[in-house]
């Protein structure tokens, strides 16, 4: 474990990272009637021009109290970066397996954007828990979604993940598709909540009728009966409603939130969904533009 300067200087090397933050006045959450809705900043991302991953919106949504994401994968050296894919290749300067690099290979690279253009270093686990022991608002919640199998966590693995987190594990939630990769890791660190993603490719065209939507509903509250927060494809959402079947409301009355993920403007039909889903009373919605998100939902609202 390192400070919060060297992780700074890991992350951004550039002087130019302490300058101050603007608090956003807007993309933390949207509110209807009578039930409020939260923003989540898909890939630390604020707009859809930015980077994915960067310490400086990890620092900014801190600060203003936002819901946060990031992905983790495993390295060579039994932790953590902060990356979606498996292989380098399209996130970062670099190429070939994440599995395969090194904690020190990791350190030598840079993000990458759409157009080549590179960024700052990447967020390894142990950045990620130095950046995160600054202040920050209360209501700020970091996801940690796990990209891996329960069949990749070896001991040292778990050890340095229990060690790396236990200091902001109560600003955490740990997801993924694999309960059992979850609860191994989460076991580990007391404080540290749960989420689970029951979505695979081939969910939404299974979803048939509404006995099809209820069996979804009970086998994934058996699946991770304690999980906080469930994350749901928000098409599965409005396609269940489609078919007079309230997905959410179970979920709810079992104690679960809902995230919707990821909706974003240029989806077709994006201002009646956001609408839709703070009407069913999601209790957050991924997007990669929490700001234009917001603008959409409270446009013609007055």
């Amino acid at each position: 474990m390192h400070d919060l300067g060297t992780a700074l200087l890991h992350a951004d090397p550039s002087p130019s990272l302490p300058v101050p933050f603007e608090t956003p006045l807007t993309g933390i959450a949207i509110a209807g009637d009578d039930h409020v809705t939260r923003l989540k900043w898909h890939r630390l991302q604020r707009s859809r021009s930015d980077l994915s991953f960067t310490p400086r919106r990890l620092l900014e949504g801190l600060a203003a109290g936002a819901s946060l994401e990031v992905d983790l994968r495993l390295h060579a050296d039994h932790s953590f970066v902060c990356l979606h894919d498996a292989t380098l290749d399209r996130e970062t300067s670099g190429s070939g397996p994440v599995a395969a690099a090194s904690l020190q290979q990791l350190r030598r690279l840079r993000l990458r954007g759409e157009a080549d253009a590179t960024g700052p270093a990447l967020i390894l686990l142990e950045d990620l828990a130095e950046l995160a022991r600054g202040l920050a608002a209360p209501d700020a919640l970091i996801q940690l979604d796990l990209k891996e199998t329960e069949a990749a966590l070896d001991r040292q693995t778990i050890e340095n993940f229990r060690r790396t987190l236990a200091c902001i594990a109560g600003r955490c939630i740990l997801s993924g598709g694999d309960w059992q990769a979850i609860s191994r890791l989460a076991d580990a660190v007391p404080a540290m909540r749960r989420g689970f993603d029951p979505c695979a490719e081939d969910t939404l065209e299974h979803l048939r009728d509404g006995i099809d939507c209820l069996d979804f509903v009970e086998s994934t509250l058996a699946t991770a009966p304690d999980a906080e927060m469930i994350y749901l494809d928000y098409r599965l959402i409005l396609a269940a409603e489609g078919l007079g079947i309230d997905l959410v409301a179970p979920f709810r009355a079992a104690g679960k939130a809902v995230d919707a993920w990821t909706l974003n403007t240029d989806h077709a039909g994006a201002a009646r969904s956001v609408k839709r889903l703070a009407a069913l009373k999601v209790d957050q919605i991924t997007t990669d533009e929490p700001d234009a998100l917001q603008a959409l939902f409270e446009m013609g609202r007055g």
